[in-house]
């Protein structure tokens, strides 16, 4: 299997060798053959954007239709013109980079193909650029020595801005080629050319160089729950990324309307992917950590090992039902509300049965807060008739006690016995002016408040006799409720955000003043629309149709059109401030570092059940991680989910690799390490220095490594990679580098992180500070060293002081 991997990687400097090519002449040839090419491509790519840019600008050209189709015209189509653009214009660099000449089949020349990132056509609508998703392009990524289908040679074009720098040919079949491209042979794999370049901070898409097994992931079917399983450097994330690009390519019907979710570890790994897909014609997919997906939240902080196992457990939903249940309450005794020198009161039971009534209702909390303050309003109401009918009473119950009652008022009383104390509009009334009193709102707020997810968690963890009450009618023991407490006012942390949405989920939000404005809306739309009509029927609008038959416009879109709301959202705009808002697709990585809450989460954002999930289930790190993706998936997708393994490491070494899997072998025995494609670069190695000189030694080794892996290139990284308890000694020796996860990390040439910071990332260079240290400071410290020492794509440097970890000890 290793070796059917590797052979595509090999295939071009053999082929070049077998030919006698990649001489300067026909270097020289076939560079300015696809020169011409290059410069025809981008030509045609000015020219889409100019044309772009002018509509945006002025709108269709002139018709001869009225004044009102002409405005039409123009806002229904600039918008169109502005995302073209904008993906015109994200697709510059690398254009073109790749081409695909067919065999020739009796004697006639097989087609060739350029391959690049978004769809070209000429003046005559000829295909000039074959986007790399389309089906013409595939053979540019499957095809291999075994198994070429119908290709003759696969070109990588490198380019420099606009100029064509370098050339790497892969021949399948030197036969199939005419005789002018067989002296045109050039190059060397460009796969391993592309995987020696430095690391600049920023992922970079693998459009030109994705190998089978990665094109299989990426055009995998929309439907159900794709599992990319992938040890560290099989390029499993950019893969997953490409992914993104091919569905919404294949599916942007469904796609563009609904939209895509990335949800990634941290806000560095979000800024270090940012610009592969706009690189891939795709602007428009909205990227979150899990500390995000509640609108309004942007959780960072991690919580304690034990915190976080407690907090990512299934039982906190139970937990988070019982705690809106304790909010849901009745008077021990008799509710009691002084009103204007009058005492109401509303017996237990009565309260009894309004919350039981309330709770009936399948509904969130805050819609079934809104039925119980009406029964107890009504009760309210009903006392307050009553005691005033006592009131008002005492003269006549005095006469009748005398037995002096007229025959006519006697009558009268005897209707009123059948007659209710207060009709229906008097009832509506005597609550609308009971809910203004501030005793009788502050009591019934007391009993069933209107809870926000935040206020729900805040008073829960803050609150000692609340947590006794709902933990133990969720099951958690009394050291677990202990372990939830904290202030009122502590920040949030990624473990709370799927709790948060957890709550959201059974407190609801009463939709009373939302369904008014609805209410209101329709009504002015539907006048708007009428008036649109008459618009139409008068300026002849009306009966203009497209060439299909349709009507060139209607009346709810040229109401749309007089309605000035600035520019619209974008569907990642829209979807990202919107809890309930359904995605059509979402892609997890680092999946594996997601607890059992925080797939809840996730679920609910896409109820299609559409998923790629991207991970390594050796590198989980998270105490309340997956063991096995089973163990998460299995609850919402029983059996119907697929995996798929990538199995070759394109970023490490075979010489780091081979640290790794001894790594892998004593902290998880059962996974497989990915095999390693490269072979080059030197040994790890081990430097003993005391901690008492770590401030003066260290900042030695950073600066001579970052000097072999920089050179006169300028480009490479380094990552210092500590436990955490030497972390705050490694930001003391290196105090002009920045320390810890964040986006402007990724732009300096140093930088400080623990093992759970690194995780998604790669450098050039690692030095590991004590490996020990990082191995014994959780439950999962091996697998976190695993993540440590698969960082470099070039060099790995470990410093100790005491002992080695076993794995290590022989480095």
């Amino acid at each position: 299997m290793g070796a059917r991997q590797v052979n595509p990687v090999a295939a071009s400097s053999s082929a070049t060798e077998g030919t006698g090519g990649g001489g300067d002449d026909a270097l020289a040839a076939a560079l300015r053959t696809e020169q011409e090419y290059v410069t025809r491509v981008y030509g045609r790519l000015d020219a889409e954007r100019d044309r772009a840019a002018r509509t945006l600008r002025e709108g269709p050209g002139q018709g001869g239709g009225s004044v009102l189709q002409a405005r039409v015209e123009r806002e229904v189509t600039t918008d169109e013109a502005a995302r073209r653009l904008a993906r015109l214009s994200a697709v510059e660099r690398a254009l073109c980079f790749g081409r695909i000449d067919h065999r020739a089949e009796d004697g006639v020349p097989g087609e060739t193909f350029y391959i690049g990132r978004i769809g070209l056509r000429d003046e005559d609508r000829e295909p000039l650029l074959i986007d790399w998703r389309a089906e013409a392009a595939r053979p540019f990524y499957t095809a291999t020595p075994g198994s070429p289908g119908t290709l003759a040679r696969r070109r990588h074009l490198h380019l420099r801005e606009r100029t064509v720098v370098g050339l790497d040919d892969e021949v399948f079949d030197l036969d199939g080629l005419a005789a002018s491209d067989r002296s045109t042979i050039v190059g060397e794999a460009a796969l391993l050319a592309t995987l020696r370049r430095g690391r600049t901070g920023r992922m970079t898409d693998v459009v030109a160089t994705i190998q089978e097994e990665q094109d299989q992931v990426i055009r995998s079917g929309l439907q159900g729950v794709l599992v990319v399983q992938g040890g560290p450097g099989t390029g499993k994330t950019v893969a997953a990324l490409h992914r993104a690009a091919y569905l919404l390519y294949t599916h942007r019907d469904v796609l563009e309307r609904r939209g895509v979710l990335i949800v990634g570890p941290n806000a560095t790994f979000l800024r270090y992917i940012e610009q592969v897909l706009p690189g891939l014609g795709e602007t428009d997919v909205a990227l979150v950590t899990v500390g995000e997906l509640y609108p309004g939240v942007r959780a960072t902080r991690a919580e304690p090992p034990g915190v976080a196992v407690l907090k990512g457990d299934l039982r906190m939903a139970a937990v988070v039902e019982a705690a809106v249940r304790d909010r849901q309450r009745v008077p021990e005794g008799d509710l009691e509300i002084e009103v204007d020198d009058m005492v109401l009161r509303v017996p237990h039971e009565k309260c009894v049965q309004a919350r039981d009534r309330a709770r009936a209702v399948r509904a969130p909390h805050n819609i079934q807060r809104r039925l119980y303050i009406h029964d107890l309003l009504d009760a309210l109401a009903l006392n307050r008739a009553e005691q005033y009918d006592r009131i008002a009473d005492e003269p006549l119950a005095e006469m009748m006690a005398s037995g002096q009652v007229p025959e006519w008022l006697q009558e009268l009383i005897d209707e009123a016995e059948d007659t209710p104390l207060l009709d229906e509009t008097d009832l509506r009334l005597s609550k609308e002016a009971l809910w203004r009193d501030p005793a009788v709102r502050r009591a019934l707020d007391e009993l069933w408040p209107e809870l926000s997810p935040q206020r729900l968690l805040s008073d829960l963890f803050s609150d000692p006799a609340a947590l006794d009450r709902v933990g133990a009618e969720a099951g958690l023991t009394p050291a677990e409720r202990r372990l939830l407490h904290r202030a009122a006012d502590a920040p949030w942390t990624v473990p709370d955000v799927p709790l948060l949405d957890e709550a959201a989920e059974w407190l609801g939000q009463d939709d009373t003043p939302e369904r008014i404005r609805r209410r209101r809306a329709e009504a002015e739309r539907e006048e708007e629309e009428l008036y649109a009509r008459e618009v139409m029927q008068v300026t002849g609008v009306a009966d203009l149709k497209m060439m299909d038959g349709r009507p060139v416009l209607d009346a709810a879109t040229l109401a749309d059109l007089n309605r000035d709301t600035g520019p619209a959202p974008t569907t990642a705009e829209r979807a990202a401030s919107d809890r309930r808002w359904a995605y059509g697709h979402v892609i997890v990585d680092e999946a594996q570092e997601l607890s059992e809450m925080a797939w809840r989460t996730v679920m609910r954002r896409v109820p299609t059940r559409s998923l790629t999930v991207v991970g390594d289930i050796a590198q989980t790190g998270s105490p309340a991680g997956a063991r096995s993706w089973g163990q998460m998936l299995d609850r919402y997708v029983p059996g119907r989910w697929r995996e798929q393994r990538l199995l070759i490491n394109y970023r490490t070494p075979a010489a780091i690799m081979k640290v790794a899997a001894d790594v892998l072998a004593e902290v998880a025995p059962d996974q497989v390490p990915p095999e390693p494609v490269r072979d080059d670069g030197p040994p790890p190695s081990a430097v003993r220095i005391p901690a008492s000189a770590l401030e003066v030694r260290l900042p030695m080794l950073v600066a001579a490594e970052l000097g072999r892996i920089r050179g006169g290139s300028g480009e490479g990284r380094l990552a210092v990679i500590s436990s955490c308890a030497r972390h705050p000694d490694v930001c003391t020796a290196l105090p002009d580098a920045p320390a810890g996860a964040t986006p402007e990390a990724l732009d300096s040439p140093v930088v400080v992180l623990t093992a759970e910071e690194a995780k998604g990332l790669e450098f050039d260079s690692v030095i590991v500070v004590d490996p020990a240290g990082i191995t014994s400071e959780s439950p999962r410290g091996g697998q976190d060293l695993y993540v440590a020492i698969t960082r470099p794509t070039r060099r790995l440097t470990v410093v100790h002081d005491g002992d080695l970890p076993p794995a290590l000890a022989g480095r």
